[in-house]
């Protein structure tokens, strides 16, 4: 057994690490948690795409590119998109992969990924917690701001250490609170006020708003960025750091040891 490798019987015995606080406002036990994140990704997924650009305005695909050239991925790699969802970020890992490259998208979900509109991708229903992929099958794994709807952090990034060939490497995709109490109350009006407006304007399905509502309250419970990193190391990981865009996109990156793989460097995406 790899030395950085996470001892399996250690993980089974490990406290469960939750990524934020339980929200009674939505759901009273983890059997009922799951229940709703199901429910709502599935009655929303119609709108998703729909919301999101207008909240972005139009600059999530050039972000999400960037981040994952950012992260080290490159042209023929074996991708893990981890929460796929609609495909917002498997879309631009698909670009930079080409036609030599490969991606699995897994997701709880089965509403959001029959929104997936991408050609060769394969989809698996299944839970980060609990991947249905082999051990080693991914050079690239990545998690596009699903990392506040898992059960359990240590094991999701277990999984994602076990599913990845030595030298892989890792990118997640989170938004975190503002450390000053101005931008935290800021964010707070816009994802708790505004967003669910536009929500309710843009969309069809009448659960959308709810959905955003949640965003914000998952964003304010989560914990904090030191932890996230610990647990990476934790899990295995090495290299691991956090890239922020504007004090609230969080860029978790780390590779497993022992391969020799690509470097996990700065990359200037072309003009």
């Amino acid at each position: 057994m790899n030395a950085n490798a996470p001892n399996p019987s250690d993980i089974a015995d490990a406290p469960v690490q939750l990524p934020h606080s339980p929200l009674p406002a939505y759901y009273g036990d983890e059997a009922e948690h799951q229940r709703f994140l199901r429910r709502i990704f599935d009655e929303t997924a119609s709108d998703y795409d729909r919301i999101e650009r207008v909240l972005a305005l139009g600059t999530g695909p050039r972000y999400r590119r960037m981040a994952l050239q950012r992260a080290g991925l490159a042209p023929g790699d074996k991708v893990i998109d981890v929460g796929i969802g609609t495909g917002l970020v498997a879309r631009e890992a698909c670009a930079l992969i080409g036609a030599a490259g490969s991606l699995v998208g897994i997701d709880p979900s089965p509403g959001m990924m029959k929104e997936v509109a991408l050609g060769g991708v394969q989809l698996r229903v299944g839970r980060a917690e609990e991947m249905p992929c082999g051990d080693g099958e991914a050079d690239f794994l990545s998690m596009g701001y699903a990392l506040r709807h898992v059960s359990d952090v240590g094991k999701a990034f277990a999984e994602f250490h076990r599913t990845l060939r030595p030298g892989g490497k890792l990118l997640i995709l989170e938004i975190s609170r503002p450390e000053g109490r101005l931008g935290n109350g800021l964010l707070k009006a816009y994802m708790r006020g505004f967003v669910p407006i536009v929500a309710r304007v843009v969309a069809r399905g009448r659960s959308t708003s709810e959905l955003w509502r949640y965003y914000w309250d998952t964003i304010e419970a989560c914990i904090a960025p030191a932890r996230i990193i610990e647990a990476l190391q934790a899990a295995g990981f090495e290299k691991v750091r956090r890239h922020t865009e504007v004090g609230i996109f969080s860029e978790y990156s780390a590779v497993k040891p022992g391969g020799a793989g690509h470097p996990i460097e700065s990359h200037t995406p072309p003009a």
